[in-house]
């Protein structure tokens, strides 16, 4: 049985201790140890934040093509296909080669094409070997959620904290503030810097993982994240409720083994 957020001292949450746990969802750093993510290892941050997800969907992208759609006739010469299907060439043609006064021969050719023109009408260059889905990949799994925080005694640790732990996560760790590539290089040339912190000298956000209803979800980086400045404050102007809006992507595309181990409860 969980452990109530109130009673963990490296819990960042709202007073939740009388809602059930498999509603409220908790989110931890997590790192890479060898070749697997999504691992708790001492190295990453020990807090972890609980909240309520107001609102949770999942999106998978699959992207199914077919690549030989455009092998049709209709690719080639779309509005001649276009007319000689919906029949709007036989106009044209009885008007350009309309049968002249006394012209027997020509009334019979123009009644020979009109009966060609007409084979052509209701018919489709599309076969199943065309129009054939083939799967050319997906994107990461997409996941929107709003995490709510609410503070019944204090705004301070119930709602400012927990959204500034996910506010760190969400932000690179750290930005260069030297940005000449040069002058990076002088520095690894005295002994001052090496060379991969002067090639990139900057570090990226964390990877997280979110626990929900018994699912584990790792591991996740957070795509967007907000803020809603209008939500309520107390007297010393500190949030007293905030609804997060969160969009967490998984660090790659998802396959079989990767669901099996999410949804194993």
């Amino acid at each position: 049985m969980m452990t109530p957020p109130s009673l963990d001292k490296n819990a960042l949450s709202s007073l939740w201790d009388g809602l059930s746990p498999h509603l409220i969802a908790s989110f931890y750093e997590v790192g890479k140890i060898g070749d697997a993510w999504g691992e708790v290892t001492n190295k990453t941050d020990p807090k972890t934040v609980f909240a309520p997800l107001t609102e949770a969907s999942m999106e998978i992208a699959l992207n199914w093509q077919s690549p030989f759609e455009q092998a049709g006739p209709e690719s080639k010469a779309p509005a001649l296909m276009a007319m000689l299907q919906s029949g709007a060439l036989q106009p044209i043609i009885d008007s350009l080669f309309g049968k002249t006064k006394g012209d027997e021969g020509g009334a019979t050719a123009q009644q020979k094409s009109n009966d060609f023109l007409r084979q052509f009408e209701g018919r489709t260059g599309i076969t199943k070997l065309n129009s054939t889905q083939v799967f050319n990949g997906m994107p990461p799994v997409k996941i929107q959620v709003t995490a709510l925080f609410r503070a019944w005694r204090d705004p301070a640790t119930e709602v400012e904290e927990p959204f500034n732990k996910l506010m760190e996560w969400a932000l690179p760790v750290e930005l260069s503030k030297d940005g000449s590539i040069l002058a990076r290089a002088a520095q690894t040339s005295k002994g001052d810097m090496g060379y991969i912190e002067a090639l990139m000298p900057s570090r990226a956000p964390v990877c997280i993982a979110m626990k929900y209803k018994g699912r584990i979800y790792s591991p996740l980086v957070i795509e967007s994240i907000g803020q809603p400045m209008s939500s309520p404050v107390d007297k010393n102007g500190r949030y007293v409720e905030l609804a997060i809006p969160l969009t967490l992507c998984t660090l790659t595309a998802l396959d079989r083994k990767d669901w099996a181990k999410a949804v194993s409860l």
